[in-house]
C-alpha cells in the first residue's frame, strides 16, 4: 500500500499539499485585478473622491462610496438619460416633499432607518413604509414623495434618476444649500 513517502506522484491526489498558506489576505491567494475605469483594486478600502464622473465609463463600489459621502446631495455620475446621486440625511432630517413630473426615481438605503411617504398630491400621501439597510423603493414620475431619517445615525442612500434631475457636478453640502438653489 502506498503512503505519502512512497506514493509515485507525491504532489497529486490524494495527498496534495498547498505550496503556501491559505489564510485570508495572503497576497498569493488573491487575484489583483485593476481596471483603468475603476477607482480601486478589489478588496482594498480606499478613499473615494466624490465628484461627477459622467458621462465617461465608470466602475465603483457603490456601497463604500455611499457610506463615505457626508454631503446632503452629490452627483456621482450624470449622463444624457440617467443620473446617480449620493445623499446623507442627518437624524431627523428629510429630503423634502417633492414631485418630479417627468422623472422616475430609484432609491436604495445603504445605512440607517427612515420613513418613506408617497401619494398623488402633497396633501394626500397615502403610501407610508419604514425602510432600512438594503431596502429599495421606486418613485414613479408624478408622485409626491418624502423620506425622513428616523434613526440616530445619518441615513446614507443613493438614488438613480431617469432622466437626470440635477445639473452635472451638483454638490449640496447641506439641505439649506439645496433649498436655496431651487
Amino acid at each position: 500500500m502506498y503512503n505519502y513517502y512512497n506514493y509515485p506522484c507525491p504532489n497529486i491526489y490524494p495527498w496534495y499539499r498547498q505550496q503556501y498558506p491559505t489564510y485570508p489576505n495572503y497576497p498569493y491567494n488573491q487575484e489583483s485585478v485593476f481596471s483603468p475605469w475603476s477607482l480601486q483594486y478589489p478588496g482594498d478600502r480606499v478613499f473615494i473622491e466624490i465628484k461627477d464622473y459622467g458621462p465617461n465609463p465608470f466602475v465603483i463600489n457603490i456601497e463604500e462610496a455611499t457610506e463615505q459621502n457626508n454631503t446632503f446631495r452629490s452627483t456621482l455620475w450624470t449622463g444624457d438619460n440617467l443620473q446617480l446621486t449620493l445623499m446623507s440625511l442627518n437624524p431627523g432630517e428629510d429630503i423634502g416633499l417633492e414631485m418630479h413630473p417627468d422623472v422616475d426615481q430609484f432609491i436604495r438605503i445603504e445605512e440607517g432607518r427612515g420613513i418613506v411617504q408617497m401619494g398623488d398630491s402633497e396633501d394626500n400621501l397615502s403610501f407610508e413604509e419604514t425602510v432600512g439597510d438594503d431596502f429599495i423603493f421606486i418613485i414613479p414620475a408624478g408622485k409626491w414623495h418624502n423620506l425622513t431619517n428616523i434613526g440616530r445615525t445619518p441615513l446614507k442612500l443613493y438614488t438613480i434618476y431617469a432622466p437626470p434631475q440635477h445639473s452635472h457636478g451638483t454638490v449640496h453640502e447641506t439641505k439649506a444649500e439645496a433649498e436655496a438653489e431651487h
